[in-house]
């Protein structure tokens, strides 16, 4: 099982309380947890990455094991922290302003 914590905005839409717990087959990737996040909660679904091009949203961050992976590519493998349940996924939503 992989942990993720989602931005509140997104746990409201969810319908979820704190971490999320979703399994992935094999070797976690960004793309595999994304896909099993919107397979689980189908109204998130284009709130993380465009619907069409599968791209992360603006202001959406990913990081894991304190390490930022919002530019990695897609099949990037995860942390084996990440992979074990030991740390969780994170999906944050970045705050940009004056």
């Amino acid at each position: 099982m992989i942990r993720v914590l989602l931005p509140a905005h997104l746990k409201t839409l969810a319908r979820v309380s704190g971490e999320v717990q979703v399994d992935v087959a094999g070797q976690p990737t960004i793309v595999s947890v994304l896909d099993a996040i919107e397979a689980s909660y189908p109204m998130l679904q284009g709130t993380i990455r465009d619907h069409v091009t599968q791209e992360r949203r603006p202001f959406v961050r990913f990081f894991a094991c304190e390490e930022d992976y919002s530019l990695e590519p897609p099949e990037t493998p995860l942390p084996s922290a990440v992979a074990q349940g030991a740390e969780p996924f994170l999906i944050v939503g970045a705050m940009a302003g004056g």
